[in-house]
C-alpha cells in the first residue's frame, strides 16, 4: 500500500478538524472506532475500507415477529488504496466469506464493478494552476486530501493514456450527495 507523503500528513494536521464534532455530526456514534494506529483522517483518506450498505432478509416490518429468513443479502463495497490488486481482493473476500458460511448454506457473490485505486498526483501542471487560482481567490493554501471515490476512468487516464488529471471537490459533508434524507431511509424498503 502506498502511504501518504510527509507533506500530505503535515497538511492534514493543519486542517480545522475536530474529532468530537465529526463523531457527533458525521458518524453519530458514541465513540469513533477504526484501525488502531491511524488518525481518523488517515483512516478516512488513505486506508482500505469495507463497508456494509444494506442487509435485507427476513421480516423487516414492525412488531416482534421472529422469522428466520430463507434468503438474505449483504451489499458491501470496498475502497482500495494504491498497489492493491482488485482481483486479489475479490479472491480474498470470497475465500473469507466462504470460510464463514455454515454448511448447507449457499452463497453467491455478485461483483457489480471493480477498479484499481489511484492517487491523483499533485505535481502536474493542471493541479498547480488550480492551486494557484484557489490561493488567489481564497488566500489559503490548498490541502490535498485522498477522498475515496469510484471514478475508474481517472485511473485509466493516469495509467493507460498517461494523462494528468485534476479533481476538485466543492461540496460539504452534509450535502448528502450519496445518501437519502434520513427520514426517507426509514420509509424505504431495502433493495437493489
Amino acid at each position: 500500500m502506498k502511504a501518504p507523503s510527509k507533506a500530505e500528513l503535515a497538511a492534514w494536521k493543519k486542517l480545522p478538524f475536530k474529532e468530537e464534532h465529526f463523531r457527533k455530526t458525521e458518524v453519530g456514534s458514541k465513540v469513533l472506532t477504526g484501525e488502531p494506529g491511524y488518525s481518523v483522517l488517515y483512516r478516512t483518506w488513505a486506508r482500505p475500507t469495507l463497508e456494509v450498505h444494506g442487509m435485507p432478509g427476513g421480516f423487516t416490518g414492525g412488531g416482534a415477529k421472529t422469522v428466520i429468513p430463507a434468503k438474505a443479502a449483504a451489499k458491501v463495497s470496498m475502497r482500495l488504496v494504491p498497489n492493491m490488486n482488485p482481483d486479489d481482493i475479490v479472491r480474498k473476500y470470497t475465500k473469507f466469506v466462504q470460510k464463514l458460511t455454515p454448511k448447507g448454506v449457499d452463497v453467491k457473490i455478485k461483483i457489480h464493478s471493480k477498479g484499481a485505486a489511484c492517487v491523483v498526483g499533485t505535481d502536474n501542471p493542471y493541479v498547480k494552476a488550480a492551486t494557484a487560482a484557489m490561493h488567489e481567490i481564497f488566500t489559503k493554501d490548498t490541502v490535498f486530501i485522498r477522498s475515496g471515490g469510484s471514478i475508474p476512468i481517472v485511473g485509466d487516464f493516469q495509467n493507460v493514456l498517461k494523462l494528468p488529471t485534476l479533481m476538485m471537490g466543492f461540496g460539504l459533508p452534509d450535502d448528502n450527495l450519496h445518501a437519502r434524507m434520513k427520514s426517507s431511509i426509514l420509509r424505504t424498503s431495502i433493495g437493489d
